[in-house]
């Protein structure tokens, strides 16, 4: 019998992901020893809710200033979810370097990347949202300052906690706005960092919740998209064509059923106000940087942490496989790393663990499954992987390659097949016509093969058989305790 080492060592080699650890071929650098790294991180940003991602309706400067004098990647993913709060894993893949099977949300025992630059010579702080628990943030932080343990909450009261000096968080104290909050707490640690002796390099992590509903935008920054000139998606339905895990989820409650054009231009306009805000208080931390000389030796990243549908096949959430969920934005820019340069590498969140410690001079850490994308910053590579895998709960699993994607729902006994290079927004599925039956079978072989290498152990055919119709004209909509006036009067009223 072959030995199972072996034995995953040649799936891993199938599904391009292979059988070294990230540092065993880390490539030659030319990066700085000991850059400083700023990590901004948005909460539910589609990847395509920018302005350098070809989206014309909506005004990101500052980022789209960052992927001008960086690298931007097209295809960066987050691996998927255990539950419905896909924030949650997600962090934590990116916090661990680990896969979805591999880590699990409080990070208990984890050595995390601010952890690991930490014990490597780096001050490290945190402000913003930390979905993984009080107790790792006090370990993997030395500093920290508005710091929201959850999953989401009202922008205009947020419970923020400070990081005393005896290294434990403190009581909650409710405090308003959440985007300025996090970025004035960034603000007064550069300038702190900057004034001080800089003996040793940053990682200052700065994580918004926005543009994660509710989508209540700081009051002057409402109406300013105007909503009857904001396209919908071009994937956009009234309602999901067929019923899939929980239709009713809290994302999908957000606004009634059917869904209609005027709805999501609303919610569209709000998302985009969320992000613009967002954009002009980075433009501001950017700004701190420059004047206190620390930006030409700062890796900055910008990401999120998971996509949203937002109208896209009828869905308002997170919680699906489809690409406006599962992909999300990734800039890179810093010394070493080449301007203006565009990737569609598949990559994803968890790649960034090693990455950077590859790129700061570190040695990469053990355990990790993320890849060091270096070679691909750095224009010496074009691809590390051939395929992606993505999964929800026990309920949808999905692979894709550069032109196909399979998605397969074993409660349903259903699959949909999309040519993303011939239909990007997951529109006609194939799944079911006869010539499309060796892709099929092939896309089913490599999507086995991702379970194996992950240690998934879902079945793809569930033991018993739910029906795909339902009547979402049935659904009462009803609103979270999160929500304010705003948003119950934009959104919840007939």
């Amino acid at each position: 019998m072959m030995d199972k080492s072996i034995f995953l060592c040649l799936i891993a080699l199938a599904i391009g992901a292979g059988c070294q650890r990230a540092g065993n071929n880390s490539p030659k650098r030319s990066f700085p020893d000991k850059p400083n790294v700023l990590f901004l991180f948005a909460d539910d940003q589609r990847a395509d809710a920018l302005g350098c991602a070809g989206n014309t309706y909506i005004k990101t400067p500052n980022i789209d200033e960052l992927a001008v004098q960086g690298v931007r990647f097209t295809n960066n993913y987050v691996m998927g979810g255990h539950h419905g709060a896909i924030c949650a894993p997600s962090r934590a893949m990116l916090m661990s370097g680990r896969s979805l099977f591999h880590v699990y949300d409080k990070l208990d025992g984890v050595t995390t990347m601010p952890k690991y630059f930490a014990d490597h010579g780096y001050e490290t702080f945190g402000t913003g949202k930390w979905h993984n628990g009080g107790a790792t943030f006090e370990a993997s932080f030395q500093q920290g300052k508005n710091v929201f343990l959850g999953g989401m909450c009202d922008h205009f009261s947020v419970p923020c906690r400070e990081l005393g000096p005896d290294g434990k968080l403190t009581t909650p104290v409710k405090k308003s706005y959440s985007t300025d909050l996090f970025a004035d707490a960034a603000i007064e640690y550069l300038d702190q960092y900057a004034k001080g002796d800089k003996e040793n390099p940053f990682f200052c992590y700065v994580a918004f919740t926005a543009p994660h509903d509710p989508r209540s935008p700081r009051t002057d920054y409402i109406g300013m998209y105007e909503q009857a000139g904001i396209p919908i998606p071009g994937n956009f339905k009234k309602y999901h064509p067929f019923a899939f895990d929980d239709m009713q989820i809290r994302d999908e409650n957000l606004a009634p059923w059917p869904r209609t054009p005027e709805m999501i231009q609303a919610s569209l306009s709000d998302y985009y106000s969320l992000i613009s805000h967002m954009d002009n208080r980075i433009g501001d931390i950017i700004e701190t940087l420059k004047k206190s000389g620390l930006f030409e030796n700062t890796i900055v990243v910008y990401a999120a942490d998971n996509g949203l549908a937002i109208g896209s096949h009828g869905l308002l959430g997170k919680q699906n496989l489809y690409e406006h969920s599962m992909k999300v934005p990734l800039i890179i820019r810093g010394p070493g790393i080449p301007e203006g340069e565009v990737s569609d590498a598949l990559v994803y969140l968890y790649d960034l663990f090693p990455t950077l410690s590859d790129m700061c001079g570190l040695s990469v850490p053990e355990g990790v499954d993320g890849k060091v994308i270096t070679p691909i910053i750095k224009g010496e590579s074009d691809s590390m992987r051939t395929s992606l895998f993505t999964a929800y709960r026990n309920t949808v699993r999905a692979v894709r390659t550069k032109q196909w994607k399979l998605i397969r729902y074993p409660e349903r006994d259903y699959m949909q097949l999309f040519n993303l290079e011939n239909d990007p927004l997951e529109i006609n599925n194939l799944a079911m016509l006869p010539e499309s039956k060796s892709t099929v079978d092939s896309m089913t072989v490599l999507l086995k093969q991702w379970q194996v290498a992950t240690d998934d152990t879902a079945a793809l055919t569930a033991k018993s058989i739910l029906p795909l119709e339902y009547n979402p004209e049935r659904f009462e909509q009803n609103p979270d305790v999160h929500q304010p006036k705003y948003t119950l009067d934009r959104y919840f009223t007939d």
